[in-house]
């Protein structure tokens, strides 16, 4: 929402509407290193108010070094870093950290295992001198907002995975931040406590219309979380976008890979414009598929090289009677996974996954089927990348 300011002109006060209020934080050209090596090399990062966006992307390419840039913990090279429209990094200019409004929960949960868990929730708030009864009642307030109401005399050291995480959550929320980075939060949890952890701070984040920073290297929840992903490479944004235009349009097969599984297919382009299709060169006969009139840089031309990128569960099994048209298949290994059932199948000199949320009747290894779009996907058409981009 905008509102009225004033300005002179000539001396006389003239009304006029404020700019649109500057993102929570803008990372532009980012370039960081550790001693003389590139980490960071040139990253372009805007979140808004309330917005979840993640980094994701394997060890190594550079999304926590991003995240300390951020944080004031790690000097920036190159770029500049703005939190709220105000610079706080550039190659001259370095705001500590506790200076730009904003926390950090880090991969260990590092508590105080000497203190309570109120000492630790209140650590930062008497750092900030406030009054002790703005403290006590601050920190109650965020006990009860994670789950721990009551919880505030007992040692940390007496509290589960779960439990200590929501005091580390408690502990970098009670200051209001202006921005909350999470670097890996949920990594020393099991399974089934991160799936429920993570859900717990999806609910808070959208409750306390958070602004929040996210390192990981779980799909399951860069997809579940986020308003934007950011998928990293070697330093480098490789795409930045919603997580089902990622999953549904990758840009390259390194961010398909790293949104889920999907099977790579050679292809030769046999029609353009807009209805681009593609004839598959290393599966049996060779079949024509439509992929996507646009994806990454320029339309697909006439008898260019390609890979397809195909989704498992954008297939459909159906019977090898002549009746279809498709992938001709052999089914070599059948897994039923209890909410899905996966098949990998062969054809020519490629391996094919498929992922069916129901077990075909009587589908078994060795049998000869047909490969087809599930309904729906066939009028989207598939991602693909030029040959030489990999």
């Amino acid at each position: 929402m905008t509102s009225i300011g004033y300005e002179e002109r000539n001396g006389v006060p003239v009304a006029q509407e404020d700019q649109a209020p500057a993102p929570v934080l803008e990372v532009r050209d980012l370039v960081a290193h550790y001693g003389t090596t590139p980490v960071v090399k040139g990253v372009d990062l805007t979140i808004g108010e309330g917005e979840f966006v993640t980094l994701l992307g394997p060890s190594g390419c550079g999304k926590t070094t991003t995240l300390r840039c951020v944080a004031g913990l790690h000097q920036v090279t190159g770029g500049t870093i703005s939190i709220s429209g105000r610079t706080v990094a550039d190659a001259a200019t370095h705001v500590r950290p506790e200076r730009r409004s904003v926390n950090m929960v880090f991969q260990s949960f590092a508590l105080w295992p000497h203190m309570t868990v109120f000492g630790n929730v209140a650590y930062g708030l008497k750092a900030q001198h406030l009054p002790r009864a703005e403290i006590t009642a601050r920190v109650e307030e965020m006990l009860d907002l994670v789950g721990l109401a009551g919880y505030g005399p007992r040692p940390v050291s007496s509290l589960s995975g779960g439990q200590q995480q929501r005091v580390v959550l408690a502990r970098g929320l009670v200051t209001r931040p202006t921005l909350l980075l999470l670097d890996e939060p949920l990594s020393n949890l099991d399974t089934e406590l991160r799936t429920r952890m993570r859900t717990e701070i999806h609910a808070l984040q959208r409750r306390l219309n958070l602004t929040m920073l996210y390192v990981t290297h779980d799909r399951a929840e860069a997809l579940s979380l986020s308003d934007k992903v950011v998928v990293l490479r070697d330093g480098i944004a490789q795409q930045v976008g919603p997580p089902d235009e990622l999953y549904d349009r990758p840009v390259n097969r390194f961010v398909a890979e790293a949104l889920g599984p999907v099977n790579v297919l050679p292809a030769e382009v046999v029609e353009g414009g807009s209805r681009p299709a593609a004839r598959l060169t290393t599966v049996d006969g060779g079949p024509v598929l439509p992929i996507a009139a646009q994806s990454a840089g320029s339309p697909p031309v006439v008898g260019e090289p390609i890979e397809l990128l195909v989704r498992p569960e954008s297939l459909v099994l159906h019977p090898g009677d002549g009746a279809h048209d498709g992938i001709d298949v052999e089914v070599t290994l059948v897994e039923y996974l209890g909410n899905r059932t996966e098949f990998t199948c062969r054809s020519g000199a490629e391996t094919i996954k498929i992922e069916l949320a129901r077990r075909p009747g009587g589908v078994e290894a060795g049998d000869r089927l047909v490969a087809g779009w599930h309904a729906g996907a066939e009028s989207a058409g598939a991602a693909w990348q030029r040959t030489e981009t990999r």
